[in-house]
């Protein structure tokens, strides 16, 4: 065991009898779930890529390592974390990437965090070290634990390290786009989704749906005649990933995942509402933007917290407050609450990684 881990052994150790502790990262992920509570546990000191082998697409790193550096480690040899994890700031690391379990534009295609963690090692509430899962696909069998991380924003455990599946990066991509309303939209979105279309990210926001095309140049040509649209971009559409990234279509997608395109700068309360992908247009006020094939909406609204979920219960699905002020937060909560059979499940699985309660407590739901 290393010198820092010891040191983040002795801090869980002293913290079971007096204050909590609230694991952090570069901080670029602050704002999401509930306010962060507890003293600050740093994990940016422990960094490093310990394993990385191409050919059997695994990586293995400490939660310390920068997003960016895993991501430039990667681009090194032509593959990529394919769920797109958003990148909120220069200081974003792995470890928040995996605690905090967001996806990207590519995430309807080609899976979401959780699906990409192979193996965990953690601290728990006892300062006890465990591993779960492993570094190569063919060894993760039975209870996959280390995914439980995936989305738990470190109120399970302290991730020391996380080994990850990675994808190599498409040959080629294109963009299309349409004019259409949101109900046609979603129309075409649900019906192109049961056609072999090398679709892999849509956007939709004012009036205009946006299509992402990636993976063989002829597939991808196939598919632009079919679908029709309008090119986004110079020359054929058709940009190589062995350009520069910020070309053309990689630029729209590459700040609609960071969350920097001008829907985002709204200053009203953001909601992220998670619903079936076939739910209708949702009459809610506001400004929304469509993600997913139409199973992740967007929604700029002042509207009532309790309109807004229960305008996506009425679908089927659920809504986060995403962004907002924190004093909205914590009047409404960040997340839907649970029914009580799932939240009597969430307070056995609390009570068995972290008994004493002092991970990130409240961060998810007050009653943890």
């Amino acid at each position: 065991m290393s010198d820092l881990t010891e040191a983040f052994r002795a801090r869980i150790l002293a913290a079971s009898t007096a204050a909590p502790l609230c694991i952090r990262g570069g901080g670029s992920k602050d704002f999401y779930g509930n306010e962060p509570r507890g003293e600050s546990l740093d994990t940016r000191a422990h960094t490093g890529v310990l394993a990385y082998e191409p050919t059997e697409l695994v990586i293995t790193a400490r939660s310390g390592t920068p997003l960016a550096a895993i991501e430039r480690v990667l681009a090194e040899q032509g593959q990529c974390l394919a769920f797109e994890p958003p990148r909120f700031g220069a200081d974003s690391t792995i470890g928040g990437v995996v605690a905090a379990g967001l996806s990207g534009p590519r995430r309807v295609s080609a899976g979401a965090v959780r699906d990409f963690v192979l193996g965990a090692k953690i601290l728990d509430g006892a300062a006890r070290e465990l591993n779960f899962g492993g570094q190569v696909m063919k060894n993760v069998a039975g209870y996959d634990v280390s995914r439980v991380m995936a989305g738990s924003l470190g109120t399970l455990g302290l991730l020391l390290e996380i080994s990850l599946k990675v994808l190599p990066r498409p040959v080629a991509e294109a963009t299309l786009r349409f004019e259409l309303s949101q109900a046609a939209a979603l129309d075409k979105l649900n019906r192109w989704a049961g056609q072999p279309l090398p679709i892999v990210a849509s956007a939709w926001a004012d009036g205009e749906l946006t299509l992402r095309l990636a993976g063989a140049r002829a597939a991808i040509v196939a598919a632009e005649q079919e679908l029709g649209g309008a090119k986004v971009g110079a020359g054929d559409g058709l940009v190589s990933h062995q350009q520069k990234v910020g070309a053309g279509e990689t630029a729209f997608w590459t700040e609609l995942r960071d969350q920097r395109a001008s829907f985002f700068a709204d200053e009203r309360p953001l909601w992220r509402l998670s619903v079936p992908s076939v739910a209708p247009v949702i009459d809610l006020p506001g400004a929304t933007l469509i993600e997913w094939g139409g199973a992740l909406r967007w929604l700029r609204s002042t509207a009532p917290a309790a309109e807004i979920r229960a305008a996506a219960a009425q679908v089927g699905g659920s809504a986060t407050l995403f962004r907002a002020d924190p004093a909205l937060k914590a009047a409404v909560g960040a997340f839907t609450a649970l029914p009580l059979p799932v939240l009597n499940l969430q307070r056995r699985l609390k009570q068995t990684f972290d008994p004493h309660g002092i991970f990130n407590p409240g961060r998810m739901y007050a009653e943890l």
